[in-house]
């Protein structure tokens, strides 16, 4: 993790008996979300908030911890991240949530390091997932779709901790080397025709194979980065995913000014800064288009040729999560036109019914809306929005009190994935939100 951080070793497969202080923990922080926002929110918060630390997590023999992403036993790095979101805010007072936030987090970067096109892990190199794809796969590789997000979510992490503790040696050693590998390949995928190794195929799904025995669709030379795949883990139609790319320019910039103002990196901080500003142009100059309803907005995917795709996905990076993200403000006028498409019928994966409206996703079903796009919309449109984003959440769970993936908007009794831990920490993060900009609590 770097100089001036211990984490401590653990026992591999260690259980909810290595986690003795999370009752106390969620007792006191859902005492707390009742006492603003009432029992059955207080309940649904408690269940999901509670799950993730004592259910998804196994400190390993380095004193590392990994992270299972809910029903399937592997580690995404995006949603390994997106899990521990959440506890964030409490890591000044209560060290123990700190420890498991900076075990993966180191997991994280070494995981990185081990194959950067990779988005998801196994535990140990069992050979366990897609091991038939046509890529180059090591055993440590769950699956090797490569989304710039899974490279993104990590160097964002340690960001966070720092901010959340003032510990700069989150900012130091792995992360450093997680951060140059980045950068090393976001500038190789910049040039994806001339210069990229990666290639994938998938015989036994060949949906999900990219075109071109596996280079995927022609790009042009936009200044953005090239991914094969989405957020979705579904391949992209045009190869310049823009809330991806968004995401990735964000992140730099924060490790550009970290490197400048905190490490004394200042070679670093300038090849951060100056890929984020390429790819920022580049969003500018091929990623917006002129909606004739909307006005100028984002579009979801461009390739740098002349053709874009106007949608957007509930997974984030999207383009709803665009504040989020660090990109823009909510305020801003673009983002405000996307937003209005994507919440609109002109995105063909808006989706609206009996007990929901909001976001779906070409890899759930039709009518199906995501919880983790309800959440992103609360937490970045109005109070009011926020509001009635989570009374929808509350009420949707078909009496599990967890968040499902997807949930057909007519019926939440029909859903995918029973089990989803990104969904429930999204859930939590809209409850500390409401609570926030509701002033009735300052402890949390």
């Amino acid at each position: 993790m770097g100089e001036g951080v211990v984490v401590d070793k653990e026992p591999s497969n260690a259980g909810a008996e290595q986690f003795g202080w999370v009752e106390e923990f969620v007792r006191e922080v859902s005492a707390s979300v009742a006492a603003s926002l009432g029992d059955q929110v207080a309940q649904t918060f408690a269940k999901g908030f509670a799950d993730t630390l004592t259910q998804t997590i196994t400190w390993q023999e380095d004193g590392t911890a990994f992270v299972v992403t809910g029903d399937i036993p592997a580690m995404w790095l995006r949603d390994s991240t997106t899990q521990m979101s959440p506890y964030l805010r409490f890591c000044q007072d209560w060290p123990q949530v700190e420890r498991v936030l900076a075990a993966v987090n180191k997991r994280q970067l070494a995981f990185l390091k081990e194959d950067p096109y990779a988005n998801a892990f196994n535990a140990t190199g069992s050979s366990a997932g897609h091991h038939d794809d046509l890529t180059d796969m090591k055993p440590i590789v769950w699956e090797r779709k490569y989304e710039i997000d899974s490279l993104a979510y990590p160097l964002s992490l340690a960001h966070d901790l720092y901010f959340a503790t003032g510990n700069l040696g989150y900012l130091q050693g792995e992360y450093l080397d997680a951060l140059r590998t980045a950068i090393d390949l976001w500038r190789i995928e910049q040039q994806h025709e001339e210069k990229s190794p990666y290639r994938f195929e998938r015989p036994a799904y060949p949906l999900d194979s990219l075109a071109r025995a596996g280079l995927g669709t022609p790009v042009g030379i936009t200044g953005m980065t090239w991914a094969g795949f989405r957020p979705s883990d579904d391949p992209t139609v045009y190869g310049y995913n823009v809330p991806g790319n968004a995401f990735a320019a964000s992140v730099l910039e924060t490790a550009a000014t970290l490197c400048r103002e905190q490490l004394a990196q200042m070679k670093l901080g300038k090849a951060c800064e100056s890929l984020a500003a390429e790819i920022r142009t580049g969003i500018e100059e091929y990623g917006t288009v002129t909606h004739p309803k909307f006005g100028k907005m984002y579009a979801y995917e461009v390739d740098g040729l002349g053709n874009y795709l106007l949608m957007d996905d509930a997974n984030v990076p999207s383009l709803l999560s665009l504040p989020l993200l660090g990109w823009c403000e909510a305020a801003d006028s673009i983002y405000q036109a996307t937003r209005s498409f994507v919440l609109s019928s002109e995105n063909p994966y808006f989706v609206s019914g009996k007990w929901a409206r909001g976001v779906g996703s070409p890899h759930t079903p039709a009518g199906y809306v995501w919880p983790i796009a309800i959440a992103v919309q609360g937490i970045t449109g109005t109070d009011e929005e926020a509001q009635e984003c989570l009374e929808v959440l509350t009420d949707t769970t078909a009496g599990t009190m967890m968040m499902h993936e997807s949930f057909d908007v007519n019926d939440p009794a029909k859903y995918t994935r029973p089990w989803f831990s990104w969904a429930n920490a999204m859930y939590a993060r809209l409850v500390f939100h409401v609570i926030d900009t509701k002033s009735a609590l300052k402890t949390i």
